[in-house]
């Protein structure tokens, strides 16, 4: 599978497999006995202070300074013991699906029209769907779906996983130099196919990872797993040093496909398309000098507590007791009303003072003068340069670009990866950030916004700071950055 070996030069490389797990416990029992003995010798301290001033009346000279220093020092490591570890992006890869599985729209329609369950007013409105979607003549569905009918039996969707996840591990783990036995924690998700044995089982046994490697498979979140699994690879680093996560996000469109009358279900045959993204998550202080960015913060948001949300795209049967994903009409109300909510927390964490202030300055104007009826939207520009954004749609895209005052150079990332992939669920915010990349607007200190929102629903959002200028990457993008961005 073109597994590079691992380099005693390259600090992510593997150590010895015989030497890795020991020299691991034994970093984690030492730091966990250092943090409870500072911990007590904090509170033993204290209360030492407390006792010999309070009650035993001794003169402050003669402990004041012995116990001024055991408590400097206490809380000093108290600190550097629970203090945020930082999180660095590695690098990230893309999946670039073989040129013969595109599907341009005189394709889509013919095979529809083939497959004998569709009839020709289903056919007519999938084709208006996709033709005002914002999708272009490029993008690729996997090979079950270019049988006729098309075969969704569930060794076919092994194969295309396979298919989706062996390219992009191959290539994330050659771009870092990395072996597959260096890896502590892998995540993948996949929202509707969860196979047994699990995706990450089938990636450790064919890539030989270690036998204490950590596993997490995420389904049922829908556009916004993505991000969720980047917040969970930070916990999970948060709690052990010098370790090293890897994040693999894609969709299997097979067992997605519709194949039945309903429209409300219709939709989804007509948007998602095939990608698959990884990256490499470390926190180890060597992997600084190679890694792409450093992340800030993870913020979620979720309103599966509200039924009219949480109803607003269910994966159900229909009356032909076929199944497929529902979505409502309100759909795009409840993604505004989540995306406010979203936002209110998020601003806190990134937005500078200037706007903080400003925006409580509207709120009080709007509670006790009633003077202002808009919503006060704060300047996100003001705290990031660039903006990675659910490419669900045309419409959606430019609706969240004028909720938030974007230029139309912020949105262009979604509405290219759009209309040269489609959209890809978890994975189509990495074919942005390429995008971006391959373009070389990246600058060092820059400061990257990447939102999903999926099913729930629930908003998760990842901020980004660039550690060096990104040199022009292709990609997924190589054979076409070029002619990008096309023109409406």
């Amino acid at each position: 599978m073109g597994v590079p070996a691992p380099s005693p030069l390259n600090p992510l490389s593997s150590e010895d497999p015989e030497t890795h797990f020991p020299h691991s416990l034994y970093t984690h029992l030492f730091r966990s006995l250092f943090k409870t003995v500072s911990r007590n010798l904090l509170l033993f301290t204290v209360s030492l202070e407390v006792s010999t001033f309070a009650w035993w009346g001794c003169s402050p000279t003669t402990y004041a300074v012995p116990l001024f220093f055991l408590l400097l020092c206490a809380a000093m490591a108290q600190y550097w013991l629970t203090r945020p570890r930082p999180v660095y992006l590695v690098d990230f890869s893309c999946l670039k699906p073989p040129s013969h599985l595109r599907v341009p729209f005189s394709t889509f329609s013919e095979h529809a029209s083939l497959v004998g369950f569709l009839n020709q007013e289903s056919i007519d409105f999938m084709m208006k769907v996709i033709r005002s979607s914002g999708q272009g003549e490029m993008t690729y569905l996997p090979p079950p779906l270019h049988f006729l009918p098309p075969r969704t039996n569930h060794s076919d969707c092994v194969d295309e996983a396979c298919m989706v996840l062996f390219p992009v591990m191959d290539d994330l783990l050659a771009k870092t130099c990395t072996s597959p036995r260096a890896i502590d924690f892998l995540i993948v998700n996949c929202s509707g196919f969860c196979p047994s044995p699990s995706l990450t089982s089938i990636l450790v046994n064919a890539y030989g990872m270690r036998e204490d490697i950590k596993t997490y498979n995420l389904s049922g979140m829908g556009c916004s797993a993505g991000i969720l699994g980047v917040d969970l690879a930070r916990r999970l680093l948060d709690l052990h040093p010098d370790s090293i996560a890897l994040v693999l996000s894609t969709e299997i469109i097979s067992t997605g496909w519709y194949p039945g009358k309903d429209r409300r279900k219709l939709v989804l045959n007509c948007l998602f398309r095939m990608g698959c993204s990884g990256l490499m998550l470390s926190n180890r202080k060597d992997a600084k000098r190679r890694a792409k960015y450093e992340l800030l913060c993870t913020v979620r948001t979720q309103m599966a507590f509200d039924d009219r949300a949480y109803r607003s795209a269910v994966r159900e049967e229909d009356e032909d007791g076929i199944t497929g994903v529902t979505l409502e009409r309100d759909l795009l109300h409840v993604a505004r009303e989540l995306l406010v909510a979203h936002l209110s927390v998020l601003g806190r964490r990134i937005l500078p003072f200037s706007e903080k202030a400003l925006y409580v300055l509207w709120m009080l104007r709007r509670r006790y003068c009633g003077s202002s009826k808009e919503i006060h939207v704060p300047d996100f520009k003001s705290a990031v340069h660039h903006f990675c954004i659910p490419p669900s749609g045309k419409g959606l895209i430019k609706e969240i670009g004028k909720s938030l005052k974007l230029r139309p150079q912020d949105v262009e990332p979604a509405l290219m990866t759009l209309h040269r992939f489609g959209n890809q669920s978890a994975a189509a915010l990495w074919y942005e950030l390429a995008y971006i990349e391959a373009k070389g607007r990246v600058k060092k200190g820059d400061k990257v916004w990447q939102v999903g929102m999926g099913t729930g629903p629930k908003a998760n959002s990842a901020v980004w700071r660039s550690l060096r200028s990104i040199k022009a990457e292709g990609g997924p993008w190589s054979d076409c950055i070029d002619a990008y961005p096309v023109v409406d």
